[in-house]
């Protein structure tokens, strides 16, 4: 005889499977990143994903790679405050190269 499964536990399943609860995740992630930038970063900077506590952060030119060396500990405080349930435990600041430019 099955058992029957609680609705909530049903969605939660349907939404890892279709990708939906990463999509949610992104989307709190960008919008709690523009919120906690510093003005120096606002535009130039975006976060990428969280792989096992490591947030990536892409720049758009090589001297913000060194200006997010000196906002990283705020960053992590402020986003492990916005975004709990990411993880995060470091940041990793890498250089978004436009494939459009030669």
């Amino acid at each position: 005889m099955n058992d029957p499964r609680s609705l909530g536990s049903l969605i939660t399943r349907l939404m890892a499977r279709t990708g939906y609860d990463r999509q949610q995740g992104s989307d709190a992630l960008r919008s709690a990143w523009s919120e906690v930038a510093p003005a120096s970063l606002q535009g130039s900077s975006q976060p990428g994903t969280v792989r096992r506590g490591v947030l990536e952060v892409f720049v758009s030119h090589s001297a913000l790679i060194q200006e997010m060396g000196f906002h990283k500990r705020e960053l992590l405080k402020k986003l492990q405050t916005k975004v709990p349930a990411e993880g995060i435990t470091d940041i990793r600041c890498r250089l978004l190269i436009d494939a459009g430019q030669d």
